[in-house]
């Protein structure tokens, strides 16, 4: 990681780079070691407030389109850094704590969504209740009984965990969707066992 350590109106010796160097690099293996660069910037508190008289910026560049920034203050430059990596470090954990659950997420749903799929469906059960056309327009169907036109919908860009959502939350027992990952046609149903079935069809 690159590491640039200035001053306004504070001499940055070498002791004080050393120390922000080290702690920097600590605080990356600790919790993001592909951290690219960070830039120190130590300031007089012109507020001239009793008992804080330096601040310490860090902005981190802590991978492509990911920056963060920890501030602190301090009667000295060496504690007003050690406030600042601190906040710094906390907004790390926070981070890898996100990705990490989301890393989850993601494998849980794909392990659900793998077995389901790989589960055969039951024969569907012939309909006994007699289904209301929509706006009293059926379709021609043959003797299992009437075909009913449903309305024109457009499909959603979804995530399997997306759909299943939806599904559990709507009054629907199936969502057919684009897979947001695959750009394939999917469905997701309920099963008469009450599991989740789903499809994903293979790309032409």
């Amino acid at each position: 990681m690159h590491i640039t350590v200035a001053g306004k109106q504070v001499d940055t010796g070498e002791a004080l780079k050393t120390h922000v160097r080290e702690g920097l690099a600590a605080v990356a293996r600790k919790y993001f070691d592909h951290a690219l660069e960070a830039n120190v910037t130590f300031r007089r508190d012109a507020k001239g407030r009793q008992g804080a008289f330096f601040l310490c910026d860090i902005n981190l560049k802590a991978g492509r389109n990911l920056f963060m920034r920890g501030e602190g203050e301090g009667t000295d430059a060496h504690r007003a850094f050690e406030v600042a990596v601190e906040h710094l470090a906390k907004q790390l954990r926070r981070y890898r704590r996100r990705v990490n659950d989301h890393a989850r997420s993601l494998a849980e749903v794909r392990e659900t969504a793998t077995t389901l799929a790989a589960t055969p469906a039951p024969e569907a059960e012939e309909a006994e209740e007699e289904q209301a056309p929509l706006n009293g327009q059926p379709v021609e169907g043959d003797a299992f009984g009437p075909i009913v036109a449903e309305q024109p919908a457009e499909l959603a860009r979804l995530s399997v965990e997306e759909a299943v959502r939806r599904l559990d939350g709507g009054h629907t027992p199936v969502v057919m969707f684009r897979n947001r990952a695959s750009g394939t046609l999917n469905v997701v149903y309920r099963r008469p066992d009450g599991c989740i079935g789903w499809i994903d069809a293979p790309a032409a």
